[in-house]
């Protein structure tokens, strides 16, 4: 094999090189119904993009496509796009259901899955499952249109559709020979009982990015062409003056089809077309056999080479491509099987290495597909906030209006590949989500997890004023504050799984952090208390009332959620600042101060005696937001969620040799306690324990935690058999109801769907499984351990005789969580639910979606089906516990510093 061939440097950890990113799975499955495209005067996006017009309308922002990649500014992109002689058009793109379409709010109606990929994309695998049959394209929509909330979401599955197997498996392979250098394989498989012919359109086209602004094409102008290759080889020539000049080789000679990605006008608009050629004529061409609608010339900015397969039953046929440096040596014949070979010898020995040994067969393959999920994720993501606003005709200095979302957001640009939480669902990144994807990141490609973390600090991100943007759809909407968090988690992963520190990285993103926790505390605690009011925060469906809007009895809201969340932000800033005061003695000083100001907020949530006003319930033994009415009067809202249990979840333990070095924190908390007598409760939670040894710092005393503890782990309440459920399952028959202006507000406990549309259909947190809770309650309970050690034991389950100590609990809600995606006995997978397909038939049972959430009784898939994001946290959970074992978390543990 040729040296080019060899691919060195790009390989499946290449990915410290940065010319082996440039290319990789960077293609959204969705740009219609955006935020980016819509310029709409009322801020409709579902309506004004619809994917109707999705193939006809050229993109402002962004690109999307089935299985698809690009290079790392979305200059040119590379998909597949199918016809099974049946459907109305061509299969370019996923299609779903927009928010007020579906009866569970939006929602992909499509099976395709991400079954491989190496951290530098050296290897990746995408599987599509395409009916025989026309798609039910107006089924799907009048069905789910006329079904309530309290009835199921009807799936393509449920068409009949893939029936006696009429369909076919179309699977899409990638391998580089070199970082630009990428060869494409497609396999067709039959799985119907009668031979099929399919029409496979491997789709190469140039983002437009000429369509706008000065109205001028860059000179030269990005273009496509046919060129000349070898015998029985299409060649497309791609030249673009950033990207340089790419030839896309076909194997077999098909027919290129040439286009413009232009809009349609004349179909959408009933406006003339400046062109005969526009971005669906090849949609038109072969479905709808309109010979003029392609280019004749052989040349545009959109190419499909069109085949035709005719599979036997059973049978397969595949395709051969490659894409790489015009005029390179880019044979379809010689090394092209050896270079698939070496790719993924080289992930199956990459995976081999990461997967802990002691993990069974099915626990490798749910690990391998979770973080392949991950990494197919990535997104290229451009939004130039200032030209947006201004093409809707907003300056920074133009007063609100309706309709117009993010005015406040000129300064942002974005220009980077970004983690999505799903690029369907949600082909835009949402700053707590991707704080958890990187957790999840750092088991698979550290340096891009703390990329990632780094990213939305930035100040083309970052407000002036410090806030983190939160999500496309309102970016100064307000997501929990969890990047500390995330940055401490993946810089313990790194040291404990690689032996090596990143005390830079910290250093760098405390910093920005600095900037950030500042406004929070002057932002979100109006009064001063150290009671925030944070608003939104993520949780959506959990409380009485929508806690974006006003209360409907007038007054606050005072959450126990928002503060606890500030706890943990406080204590995270307090763990980063204890490390980098270990190496640098400017941050003792920081250290001390969030030491304070965490001791303030935690006497905040519970003072001494039951005042009636404070966030912690004595009777319940269990922490409540608070109602304060305009009259002053304070109640207890008492819904037993998981607003809950996040003051569990922070806490710090000082190691010895940290209180070592901060000879002054002990005085410092002794004056605290003279001079705040009333507080001193608070300090109950700097326990010592022997001498010498940690101390800790927790919201909740040794009492409260064994109360708290008792709720979480009642398999009556939080503990489900997948996991800890958001909502206790008391409230199941004993709902949780509150009276103002002759309304009732209730909380019931929901296992699954939301049945309220307060937040979208599919926004529930009254009873499901959600990775991320979960992930951020098992940290705190091993953190915890780092205190209590093998000593200290709860009964897990409660009320079961049997006693756990807390890195044992820690690992019993990771079983149950890792349970949702195995096989169990009966061979069923709960993610699966009910359906007999995934369940039964050996072509889609090991196929393993990460949904958004999961029931919390049964613990099938519920929400986003590909919401990898946070539900890929799986993965380093999996690691924990399947590697590195208690001892890694004692206090004693060796620890490494510097890099």
């Amino acid at each position: 094999m040729k040296k080019q061939e060899q691919g060195a440097g790009v390989g499946p950890t290449a990915t410290g090189n940065a010319r082996a990113r440039l290319w990789g799975p960077y293609l959204s499955e969705r740009q219609w119904g955006t935020v980016r495209e819509d310029y709409s005067p009322g801020g409709d996006a579902w309506s004004y993009f619809p994917h109707d017009h999705a193939r006809s309308r050229a993109y402002r922002w962004g690109e999307d496509g089935l299985g698809g990649i690009c290079d790392d500014k979305q200059r040119l992109c590379l998909a597949i796009a199918l016809w099974n002689g049946q459907d109305p058009i061509l299969k370019e793109r996923a299609f779903g259901l927009t928010n007020g379409e579906g009866n569970h709010g939006e929602d992909v109606k499509e099976y395709y899955f991400y079954l491989d990929s190496t951290p530098s994309h050296s290897y990746l695998r995408y599987l599509y499952k395409y009916p025989q049959a026309a798609y039910p394209y107006d089924m799907l929509l009048s069905v789910n249109r006329a079904r309530g909330r309290q009835e199921f979401e009807y799936e393509l599955m449920d068409t009949g559709i893939f029936d006696e197997n009429r369909y076919f498996d179309v699977t899409v392979e990638y391998a580089k020979a070199d970082h630009d250098d990428i060869l494409m394989r497609i396999t067709v498989e039959n799985r119907g009982p009668d031979e099929a012919t399919l029409h496979v359109l491997p789709t190469l086209w140039l983002r437009n990015t000429w369509s706008w602004g000065d109205g001028r094409a860059p000179d030269p102008a990005p273009r496509l062409r046919a060129a000349e290759g070898p015998r029985q080889v299409s060649t497309v020539r791609a030249d673009h003056p950033g990207l340089g000049s790419y030839d896309l080789r076909c194997a077999g000679a098909p027919r290129l089809l040439f286009t413009e990605n232009e809009t349609n006008t004349e179909r959408l608009f009933q406006t003339p077309n400046a062109s005969p050629y526009v971005k669906d004529g090849i949609n038109r061409y072969v479905v709808e056999g309109e010979g003029t609608a392609v280019n004749p010339a052989r040349e545009g900015t959109k190419a499909a080479a069109h085949y035709t397969v005719v599979v036997p039953p059973g049978g397969s046929e595949t395709l051969r491509l490659r894409l790489g440096p015009a005029g390179g040596q880019l044979s379809l014949a010689r090394g092209f099987d050896s270079v698939f070979r070496q790719r993924i010898s080289e992930a199956d020995d990459f995976y081999r290495e990461l997967t802990p040994p002691r993990a069974s067969e099915d626990e490798a393959r749910v690990l391998r597909q979770a973080l392949a999920g991950m990494l197919w994720s990535k997104q290229y993501y451009a939004f130039d906030l200032e030209t947006w606003l201004a093409e809707h005709h907003l300056s920074p200095w133009s007063l609100p209006r309706p309709g117009v979302r993010n005015r406040e957001w000129f300064h942002m640009i974005n220009d980077d590949i970004i983690s999505m939480p799903d690029k369907w669902e949600y082909p835009w990144f949402a700053a707590w989500d991707l704080a958890f994807h990187t957790v999840a990141l750092s088991v698979v490609d550290v340096e891009f997890a703390k990329q990632q973390l780094e990213l939305l600090l930035r100040d083309s991100y970052l407000h002036p004023n410090g806030q983190i943007p939160a999500y496309e759809w309102n970016f100064g909407d307000v997501n929990p504050p969890v990047h500390a968090w995330a940055a401490y988690f993946v810089h313990l992963m790194e040291e404990r799984t690689t032996g090596r520190t990143d005390i830079a990285f910290l250093e760098r993103t405390f910093q920005k952090l600095l900037t950030n926790f500042t406004w929070w505390v002057n932002r979100k605690d109006p009064s001063g208390r150290n009671v925030f009011q944070g608003g939104f925060l993520g949780l959506d469906n959990i409380g009485v009332f929508d806690r974006s809007a006003p209360l409907p009895t007038g007054g606050t809201l005072e959450q126990a959620d928002g503060t606890a969340w500030m706890a943990l932000y406080c204590q995270s800033m307090l763990q980063i600042a204890l490390e980098l005061a270990q190496h640098n003695d400017a941050y003792d000083e920081l250290v001390l101060k969030f030491v304070e100001h965490y001791l303030w907020i935690a006497a905040s949530m519970d003072r001494i005696g039951d005042l009636g006003d404070e966030l912690w319930d004595e009777e319940d033994g269990f922490f409540y937001d608070v109602l304060r009415l305009p009259d002053g009067q304070a109640v207890r809202l008492k819904v037993r969620s998981m607003v809950g249990l996040l003051p569990l979840c922070a806490s710090t333990v000082f190691r010895p040799e940290q209180l070592a070095h901060l000879s002054g924190l002990g005085e410092r908390l002794q004056r605290f306690a003279a001079r705040h007598p009333s507080l001193s409760v608070t300090l109950s939670a700097a326990q010592s324990g022997t001498a010498g040894g940690p101390r800790l710092l927790s919201i909740l005393d040794e009492k409260k935690l064994v109360r708290v503890l008792g709720h979480l782990l009642s398999e009556d309440e939080f503990l489900s058999p997948y996991g800890v459920r958001a909502l206790s399952r008391h409230h199941a028959e004993h709902p949780y109801t509150f009276w103002a202006g002759g309304q009732e507000y209730r909380v019931g406990y929901l296992p699954a769907e939301s049945d309220t549309g307060m937040f979208g259909g599919n926004s529930n947190w009254r009873g499901p499984v959600w990775l991320p809770m979960n992930a951020l309650v098992v940290r705190a309970l091993i953190n915890l351990y780092g205190f209590y050690g093998d000593e200290f034991t709860v009964e897990c389950p409660t009320g079961s005789g049997v006693h756990k100590n807390l890195f044992e609990v820690a690992e019993e809600i990771t079983a149950r969580l890792t349970r949702i995606f195995l096989r169990g006995e009966d061979g069923r997978r709960p993610v699966f639910g009910g359906q007999t397909k995934f369940r039964d038939d050996p072509h889609w049972r090991d196929l393993i979606l990460f949904h958004e959430y999961f029931h919390g009784d049964n613990g099938a898939g519920i929400g986003a089906s590909h919401q990898t994001g946070w539900t890929g946290l799986i993965a380093p959970l999996m690691k924990i516990f399947g590697t590195l074992g208690p001892d890694a978390f004692r206090p004693d543990a060796p620890r490494r510093h510097g890099r």
